[in-house]
């Protein structure tokens, strides 16, 4: 296979790289699979007021992620799953120490929304466009300029050939 634009090689050499890449996935996926506390960190919002996540907190004596992190590591320690310990917390803190809204009853609006508002965005805005496109002022459908023969009226013509010879 001889590839011969820049932009073929490149597309060549990530192709070689995803398909040695599938050679490593699955000890790669093993390793995401398995619990770890920043795994649980992550998952988790700082009740501090930083607006991060438990695990990038960036106070370096918080009062909330310190202790929180220990904690986790200590029920890891214990041999309690991610989900359980999430669980956990959530029924301590409530949804709020979830970094990321479940995507269940009320809040499945909050993933579906964004989508939804940018699909009826789109949808209005190919209608305006659609719209502005049929009533442009002074368009001449197709058919109707063919049977005119020209653009401009037989009278205008002349008026600007009369004004056209009298200037020059």
């Amino acid at each position: 296979m001889k590839v011969r634009t820049a932009g073929g090689r490149c597309a060549l050499a990530l192709l070689l790289l995803f398909m040695a890449g599938g050679v490593a996935a699955p000890a790669a996926v093993a390793a995401v699979a398995k619990d770890s506390a920043q795994s649980v960190s992550e998952a988790l919002s700082c009740q501090c007021g930083c607006g991060l996540t438990v695990a990038n907190c960036n106070h370096p004596q918080c009062e909330f992620s310190v202790p929180l992190r220990a904690q986790i590591e200590q029920m890891l320690g214990k041999g309690m799953g991610r989900t359980q310990i999430i669980a956990m917390f959530r029924d301590k803190y409530g949804e709020k120490i979830l970094s990321a809204p479940t995507a269940e009853g009320f809040n499945l609006l909050a993933w579906v929304m964004p989508f939804a508002a940018l699909l009826a965005g789109c949808g209005l805005l190919f209608a305006v466009v659609g719209r502005w496109h049929r009533s442009a002022p002074g368009a001449v459908a197709p058919a109707e300029a063919r049977e005119r023969g020209s653009a401009f009226e037989p009278e205008l013509k002349r008026r600007l050939e009369r004004e056209l010879k009298e200037r020059f």
